[in-house]
C-alpha cells in the first residue's frame, strides 16, 4: 500500500451506473475507449477513458465527464461520441450542445459544481462514486482507499476504534438509525465467539438505490468499512447480503473481494498485522422482509427469512446464535472516513442527535431525479426546490415520502422541515434507509396510502397476526375507499388497526406499516372525506370516482383535447365547445394534461 499511480493528463469518466447503462451508457463508454485509442486525431494530451458509477443526476443520463478540463456532458449518444473527441479531446473546444442546462439558472454550465443539483450536497459515502473505475482498486488506492484501514491497524487499538465511532455520533442508516459505536461496542463486550459482521445489501423499497449505488460505484469502501469494524469487535468473518435483483452490484462487490484478497486486505494476517478477516457474499432471496435484521440473518443461515422477537439482541446472539455486527452499506461506507479524518470532523456535520450526511434516492414529480447526499438538518425545501429543481409543469408540490413503503407522507405546509432523525419521526415518518419520493397536486393521498398497503401486505412473511391480517384488513377499506364504497366509519376503523399494528407486530415492518395511513389522515383527512362523502377524487387519479367535463366558458374549441383521446370520447367542432362521452371515457385524463386553457375539470364518479 501507500503507492499511488497518476492518472492520465485526461480522463473520460463515463457514468455506468444502472440507471445510465438502461439509457446506452455502455455502448457510449466502448465507443470512447475505442475511439480514444485509435482516434485519428492528434491528441495535444493523452487520454484514457473509464468507466464509473452513478453521478447522482440520473434524469440526464449518460453523463460524460472529462478531467481535468471539469467538462460535464448530458444525454450523450453513441453518435455524439465522434464530436467529443475531435472537438473536445483533439481541438480543446466544449461542445456546447451537450452541456447540462441550470433550470435554476436558466443558463449552460460547464462544470457539474456550478449545477444546484451537485453544489448543494455534501458526498462522504458518496465520496467517490462517479470519480472512479468500481472494478479498478488502484483508482480506490489513488483517492486515499484502505489508508484507515491501515490507519487502524498500525495506530489504533480496537478499542479506540470503537470509541471513535461513539464519538462520530455515526447512526445506522438502514432505517433504525441506532448509534454505531454502542452497537459494535456491544458485542465486542460479549464473551461469544466467533462474532460475525455483517452488511445489509438487501434494498427493497419502491424508488430505492442508494445501497445499489454505492455497491455498484464504490465497492471497496463498505469492504473497508467492514474490515475496520471487524477488527474493532474481534471477528474472523463477515457477509455481504445482496439483494439478487442486483446483477451490477453483485458483480463488482465479488470482483472487488478477489482484489482486496489478492492486494492483502482481506484473509490472513491483513497488511502483517496479525488481523485476519474474511468476505462472502450471500445473494438474497427476493422477500421483501429480509430487510429486517433477524430475518436476514435467517435466510443467510439457509432458513425461511422471518424475523424473531426483538428481544434478544443481535449484538448478543444474531448469526447463528452468536454475537454479530449488522449495519447497511451507507453505514460502513462511512467507517473508514470517520477513521481516516477524525470524529470531530464528522461530528462537526449535522444536527445534535444526527450527524454527518444522509444519502437519498429523489424520485417522483420533481425535476432532477437522482442520488443526493446532503448534510443532516438541510431541510424539505432546499432538498426539493434546490437541488430536486423543483416541480415539472408548474405544478404545485403536494407531499413528499420519506423512508420507504413504511415511511410517512409530509405535507407542502412542512417543507422547512428538517430532515434528521428526530424531526422526521416527529412530524409521522422516518429516515429509513433513504428513499424520498415527491408528489404534485395530481396525486391522490388516499390511493397513495393504499399502494403502500398493499404493497405490505404482499411482502408481509405472515408470522404474527397483527400484521398479516391487520393489512389485509386495511387493504380492504381503502380498496373501498378509492371504488367508492367508503363508510364514515372507516376512518375511525383504520386508524384503531393502525395502533393495534403499531403495538402489537412482532418486527419493524409491521410497527411501522401504519405509516402511510395515519400521515394521510393526520395531513389529508379532508381528501379521505371527500372519497367517501362526496363520491370524488380530487385528483382525478381513482377512476370510480372520477368524472372529467370540459368548462364551456374555457374552452377555446382548439380540439387538441379530441386529437389525443385515446377512446374517442371527445367530440366538437373546431371554434366551439367540445364536450366528453362520460360512457365513453376510460378516465386516463390525457386530456387535462394536453389542455392549455385549463377546461378540462374533474367531477365527482358516478353514484355507487
Amino acid at each position: 500500500m501507500g503507492i499511488f499511480r497518476s492518472r492520465p493528463k485526461r480522463t473520460v469518466l463515463v457514468c455506468c451506473g444502472t440507471g445510465c447503462l438502461a439509457n446506452g451508457s455502455l455502448e457510449v463508454y466502448r465507443e470512447l475507449e475505442k475511439m480514444v485509442k485509435g482516434a485519428g486525431y492528434p491528441m495535444k494530451v493523452k487520454a484514457a477513458a473509464k468507466a464509473t458509477g452513478c453521478n447522482g443526476l440520473c434524469e440526464m443520463g449518460p453523463i460524460v465527464k472529462i478531467l481535468p478540463d471539469d467538462i460535464f456532458y448530458c444525454r450523450v449518444r453513441v453518435s455524439d461520441v465522434e464530436e467529443i473527441v475531435r472537438e473536445t479531446l483533439a481541438g480543446g473546444r466544449v461542445v456546447e450542445r451537450l452541456l447540462y442546462t441550470d433550470p435554476a439558472a436558466g443558463k449552460k454550465v460547464r462544470s457539474h459544481k456550478e449545477t444546484a443539483f451537485y453544489k448543494n450536497q455534501l458526498k462522504i459515502a458518496l465520496r467517490n462514486i462517479g470519480e472512479i473505475d468500481p472494478e479498478n482498486i488502484d483508482d480506490y488506492i489513488q483517492r486515499g482507499g484502505y489508508r484507515a484501514l491501515e490507519k487502524a491497524l498500525s495506530k489504533m487499538k480496537p478499542e479506540n476504534v470503537i470509541a471513535e465511532m461513539e464519538k462520530s455520533g455515526l447512526r445506522g442508516r438502514g432505517g433504525a438509525g441506532f448509534p454505531t459505536g454502542r452497537k459494535w461496542r456491544h458485542c465486542a463486550a460479549s464473551d461469544d465467539t466467533p462474532r460475525y459482521v455483517l452488511c445489509n445489501g438487501d434494498e427493497g423499497d419502491p424508488g430505492a438505490f442508494m445501497d445499489r449505488s454505492i455497491m455498484e460505484g464504490d465497492p471497496h469502501s463498505i469492504i473497508e468499512g467492514m474490515v475496520i469494524g471487524a477488527y474493532a469487535v474481534g471477528s474472523r468473518q463477515g457477509f455481504i447480503y445482496i439483494r439478487d435483483e442486483y446483477s451490477l452490484a453483485l458483480k463488482n462487490m465479488s470482483a472487488a473481494i478477489r482484489q482486496a484478497k489478492e492486494q492483502g486486505f482481506l484473509g490472513e494476517s491483513i497488511m502483517g498485522s496479525g488481523f485476519g478477516f474474511d468476505l462472502s457474499i450471500v445473494r438474497g432471496g427476493g422477500a421483501f422482509v429480509c430487510g429486517e435484521s433477524s430475518a436476514l440473518m435467517a435466510s443467510i443461515e439457509g432458513r425461511v427469512g422471518e424475523p424473531r422477537a426483538k428481544y434478544i439482541h443481535a449484538t448478543e446472539r444474531g448469526l447463528w446464535d452468536k454475537p454479530t455486527v449488522l449495519n447497511n452499506v451507507e453505514t460502513w461506507a462511512n467507517v473508514p472516513v470517520i477513521i481516516d479524518r477524525g470524529s470531530d470532523w464528522f461530528s462537526s456535520i449535522g444536527t445534535g442527535g444526527s450527524k454527518g450526511t444522509k444519502v437519498f434516492s429523489l424520485v417522483g414529480k420533481v425535476q432532477n431525479t437522482g442520488l443526493i447526499e446532503v448534510p443532516m438538518g438541510i431541510s424539505l425545501r432546499k432538498i426539493i426546490f434546490d437541488i430536486g429543481g423543483g416541480i415539472p409543469g408548474g405544478k404545485a408540490f403536494k407531499a413528499v415520502q420519506t423512508g420507504g413503503p413504511s415511511g410517512g407522507c409530509i405535507p407542502g405546509s412542512m417543507l422547512d422541515l428538517k430532515v434528521d432523525f428526530e424531526s422526521l419521526s416527529g412530524a409521522g415518518s422516518m429516515m429509513g434507509s433513504g428513499g424520498m419520493i415527491v408528489m404534485d397536486e395530481d396525486t391522490c393521498m388516499v390511493e397513495v396510502a393504499r399502494y403502500y398497503t398493499g404493497f405490505l401486505a404482499e411482502e408481509s412473511c405472515g408470522k404474527c397476526l397483527p400484521c398479516r391480517e391487520g393489512l389485509r384488513r386495511m387493504l380492504g377499506i381503502l380498496n373501498d375507499i378509492c371504488a367508492g364504497r367508503g363508510r364514515k366509519e372507516d376512518v375511525d376503523t383504520l386508524l384503531k388497526i393502525c395502533e393495534a399494528l403499531r403495538e402489537a407486530s412482532l418486527c419493524g415492518l409491521g410497527k411501522t406499516a401504519p405509516n402511510p395511513v395515519e400521515t394521510t389522515l393526520r395531513y389529508f383527512r379532508e381528501e379521505y372525506l371527500e372519497h367517501i362523502r362526496d363520491k370524488r377524487c380530487r385528483a382525478g387519479v381513482c377512476p370510480a370516482l372520477t368524472q372529467y367535463y370540459i368548462e364551456g366558458s374555457l374552452c377555446r374549441g382548439c380540439g387538441l383535447c379530441a386529437k389525443n383521446c385515446p377512446a374517442g370520447a371527445i367530440t366538437g367542432k373546431p371554434g366551439e365547445k367540445y364536450t366528453i362521452d362520460p360512457d365513453l371515457c376510460i378516465k386516463c385524463g390525457r386530456c387535462r394534461q394536453v389542455c392549455k386553457f385549463g377546461a378540462v375539470g374533474i367531477g365527482g364518479g358516478a353514484a355507487v
